[in-house]
């Protein structure tokens, strides 16, 4: 069984909001090696259970899952098919530790840059 993590990101100061936003984010579930990177094998074991969850303020919370793409990239994406898919940009360079930044380019479009506010073990139930 693997060892995942729950990482909530919150966005990051930019153009739309100078302080950034906690009500904006996403938490993700994720295998971690050791150095905090997506472990890429383990998510091919077991894709299903790296789960995305995108809230945005008043808006209803979007259910999903953390993909890898055609390409060898990595996406969020909500429903089957690429219209909904929410690209990672170089995932796997990223390192999950709290206070690093991730930039996804969401539907609209726009990249948009969310720092790590959170990384805990996370188990079924939770």
């Amino acid at each position: 069984m693997m060892s995942l993590k729950k990482i909530r990101m919150e966005l990051a100061r930019g153009p739309e909001f100078p302080q950034g936003n906690a009500n904006h984010g996403f938490e993700l579930v994720l295998p971690l090696g050791a150095d905090g990177g997506i472990d890429a094998a383990a998510h091919g074991r077991d894709p299903l259970v790296c789960s995305a969850v995108r809230f945005w303020g008043s808006q209803e919370d979007q259910h999903g899952l953390l993909i890898q793409t055609d390409d060898g990239g990595w996406a969020v994406s909500f429903e089957i098919g690429e219209a909904d898919d929410e690209p990672i940009h170089d995932l796997e360079r990223h390192r999950f530790a709290v206070g690093e930044y991730v930039t996804l380019r969401e539907r609209d479009g726009v990249s948009r840059t969310f720092r790590v506010v959170g990384v805990s073990d996370w188990h079924p139930g939770h």
